[in-house]
């Protein structure tokens, strides 16, 4: 396993992933996973974490909420999704942006419960910043290129290296991932040659006509 690269597939709330889709697509992730030796991690819409939870991949949540557990109506609480075997969280993706308070607070939690801690960030200060709280991996995503099909290791090298500086501590078991833009294997090659311990994608994959064929292309390029 090549455990110093992560390969995250953010479903989003696409209508390609909705219902007993998902398991055929976390189906062909595991396959995958298993024929390159790569940690591959899946987010899926909240609501179909549990369909997917005994997968032999990661299972990441979306977003989870600094709530208790208890008369918390609505929200993801941290310690009852680990019990329903999911592995750790996005936080603060650009689409669902939180406080720094909040930040700190989940990425602290999710450390306690052994549960991965992803925060998303949109520029290299954020990344510095939140690199302190020495969360597992900053996915750094520049809000304009997301689903843009314009991939920042294309458009924004410099924001990847810039990123890996402002990561790189000895002190620290931080990594950096890359996101926004993804469409190809190229994309995915430049994005690691530039220093990305791994990839956050989402539309690039979700949306591809051949689930098997992309998923594989950029496996083989990460690699």
């Amino acid at each position: 396993m090549k455990e110093n690269i992560l390969f995250i597939i953010n479903c989003k709330n696409y209508e390609e992933i909705a219902g007993s889709k998902i398991t055929k697509f976390v189906k062909i992730a595991e396959k995958i996973a298993k024929k390159h030796k790569l940690k591959i991690a899946v987010a899926p819409p909240q609501h179909l974490l549990g369909q997917i939870s005994n997968s032999k991949i990661l299972i990441l949540a979306q977003h989870l909420d600094n709530a208790k557990i208890g008369s918390t109506t609505g929200f993801m609480i941290p310690e009852l999704v680990k019990k329903s075997k999911v592995d750790g969280s996005l936080i603060n993706h650009s689409e669902h942006r939180i406080s720094s308070k909040e930040i700190s607070a989940l990425v602290s939690k999710l450390k306690e419960l052994k549960m991965i801690s992803v925060v998303c960030v949109k520029n290299v200060a954020e990344a510095k910043k939140y690199a302190k709280l020495n969360p597992d991996y900053i996915a750094i995503e520049p809000p304009e290129l997301i689903g843009s099909g314009r991939a920042v290791s294309k458009e924004r090298p410099d924001l990847i290296t810039n990123a890996v500086k402002a990561v790189k501590n000895p002190r620290r078991k931080t990594k950096l991932l890359c996101g926004a833009g993804i469409v190809s294997g190229t994309d995915v090659e430049k994005a690691i040659q530039f220093g990305s311990k791994g990839i956050l994608v989402a539309s690039g994959i979700i949306k591809a006509k051949n689930w098997d064929r992309i998923i594989d292309e950029f496996a083989k390029a990460m690699l």
